[in-house]
């Protein structure tokens, strides 16, 4: 330990190659992300107590952005301090980075190829099981009483049937959880979690964090983390004009970036509806396609948006060439996207850290969950009417905002392959990547036997 300062709880080197073997493993969501780190920080290594982390992840969970990477941020920090915090959340994030950007490149120079038409025959259906299996998940341990079923089933009909805005879904959903814990105890009571015998972790779970809140420490970080995150975007502007698709990509997904309650899933739908709607970026099956590479790669699902930033700027580059606009789009909207979340953590921590056991805050907590398994079920709805019908119609009549399939446009493959993918993930609990692997070939025979290949 002679390497740590005083005020490490590990040395950082120790912890830094703690992380970056994590982020090896972060494949299949934030399910399997998180349950990495369970293994690793809380069974294996000891270094904090399961309460400590629960606490964490439920606070991260009612962030808006990807909750297991901030997760990893909170952990990172109350082990390390700043640096710790930067380092977990970065590594967390870096491996998936560098993969999905390699993947998006394949998609636009090859993705017309009979072969890669194939590949997404098995995997766009994958997805919809997937995206099912996270439904039956969280619906499982969030609806405990029929009024939060209730909840879920108002978010999803106001997000499928009438377009409402998903932010507003989301406040909606935690103003319910906050009054439901008014007058319904068992909503937002804590759940302890059973001793299980081993040696104490370093990070106890009444201990509290040595970093005090104050109003100069946030009004530091404030004035370091803002212009970090909008400088980039101010450059675009300058550098291609305000009109440019850097600039709107920056705008968009930063806004992005402070609603994206519930991560990746419950999102999807709003960022599909504005990216395909709104600003032209993709065709309306392509989110589908998107999300089924991300979920090939590790780290947080919600690096889909930099595919969909690499194939819009690809397409409208600007002066640029298409390739060089690609990339650049690319990575501004991973930081954009991502330098948030560290601000959320290191503005908010301290003080959560003398809020825990608070049941209002869980109460809003869960009620947010509530809303987000309808928010999920729709992301489901939406990406079923996109693949397994060729062809859709938009119904806008009066207050209703519905995307419905053309039923003659049946596409029996793909309900084939959504089936033998909701077999093997929900019904054999599968995991992600063999489940993908399964449909993918699943998806190559389909076409050679039909003549596609």
């Amino acid at each position: 330990m002679s390497e740590a300062r005083p005020r490490d709880v590990v040395p950082l080197r120790e912890a830094t190659r703690a992380w970056f073997l994590i982020s090896l493993q972060t494949f299949g969501g934030p399910a399997g992300q998180i349950a990495v780190m369970q293994r690793t920080l809380v069974e294996e290594r000891r270094w904090i107590g399961q309460q400590r982390f629960l606490f964490a992840l439920s606070y991260c969970t009612l962030l808006p952005g990807p909750e297991a990477q901030q997760l990893a941020t909170y952990v990172g920090w109350l082990l390390n301090g700043v640096r710790g915090a930067l380092v977990a959340g970065v590594l967390f994030v870096l491996p998936g980075v560098v993969a999905l950007l390699a993947l998006s490149a394949v998609y636009v120079g090859y993705g017309d190829t009979s072969v890669v038409e194939a590949v997404f025959l098995g995997l766009a259906p994958a997805v919809i099981a997937i995206v099912l299996q996270a439904v039956v998940r969280l619906g499982t341990k969030g609806l405990t009483h029929p009024a939060l079923v209730a909840v879920a089933v108002v978010a999803f009909v106001a997000l499928t049937v009438f377009g409402v805005p998903f932010p507003l879904v989301v406040l909606v959903g935690a103003l319910a959880g906050w009054a439901l814990g008014r007058t319904v105890p068992e909503i937002g009571a804590p759940r302890p979690a059973p001793a299980d015998g081993g040696p104490a972790p370093l990070v106890s779970d009444d201990a509290l964090h040595h970093e005090r809140p104050s109003g100069r420490r946030a009004a530091l970080v404030l004035a370091v983390g803002l212009p970090l995150w909008l400088l980039p975007v101010l450059v675009a502007g300058l550098l291609a004009g305000r009109d440019s698709v850097y600039v709107d990509q920056g705008l968009f997904f930063s806004g992005a970036a402070v609603v994206t309650f519930g991560g990746a899933y419950a999102v999807l739908a709003y960022v599909a509806q504005q990216a395909v709607s709104v600003y032209g970026w993709l065709a309306p099956g392509e989110m589908v396609k998107g999300l089924a590479l991300a979920e090939t790669t590790p780290g947080p699902l919600i690096m889909v948006v930099q595919f969909v930033a690499f194939v819009g700027a690809y397409r409208d580059p600007g002066s640029l060439d298409p390739w060089v606009a690609a990339t650049l789009a690319a990575l501004l909207t991973t930081w954009v996207t991502f330098v948030p979340c560290f601000l959320f953590i290191l503005l908010g921590a301290p003080y959560v850290e003398r809020l825990r056991g608070n049941r209002a805050l869980a109460s809003a907590l869960t009620g947010i969950t509530s809303a987000v398994v309808g928010v999920i079920a729709s992301l489901a709805s939406y990406f079923a009417v996109h693949t397994l019908f060729a062809q859709t119609r938009r119904e806008t009549s009066g207050p209703l905002f519905l995307d419905l399939p053309v039923l003659d446009s049946l596409e029996w493959s793909a309900v084939a392959i959504t089936a033998l993918a909701c077999a093997l993930v929900i019904g054999r609990r599968w995991s992600v990547l063999p489940t993908l692997a399964v449909c993918t070939a699943a998806g190559l025979v389909w076409s050679v036997a039909t003549g596609r290949l």
